[in-house]
């Protein structure tokens, strides 16, 4: 008898989650998301300079290849971090 008590509750409070679970959007909601207004989009200096997309095999070249330059000059810990970080930021150049 109790576990027939138990699964009827368990039942109704997975039921009655399950239900509130989201409420419906309002009317007034649902219109203005129907409609949506065109916004103008501002160009910005960064988007227009932006690099052009780099292909995993060049990535890995100019990451090889900072690596190698901070070997060179020996560089370890934080030191190298921050000269690879520089160097892959210019794209494999030395700053």
């Amino acid at each position: 008898m109790k576990s027939v008590i138990s699964t009827t509750i368990l039942c109704f409070a997975i039921g009655t989650g399950a239900a509130f679970a989201q409420a419906p959007a309002a009317p007034e909601a649902a219109a203005a998301v129907a409609t949506p207004v065109a916004t103008p989009v501002a160009t910005t200096p960064a988007a227009e300079s932006a690099k052009p997309k780099l292909s995993p095999d060049e990535k890995k070249k100019i990451s090889q290849a900072c690596s190698a330059q901070a070997n060179d000059k020996n560089l370890h810990g934080k030191d190298r971090q921050k000269f690879r970080a520089n160097c892959i930021r210019h794209g494999g150049a030395s700053a």
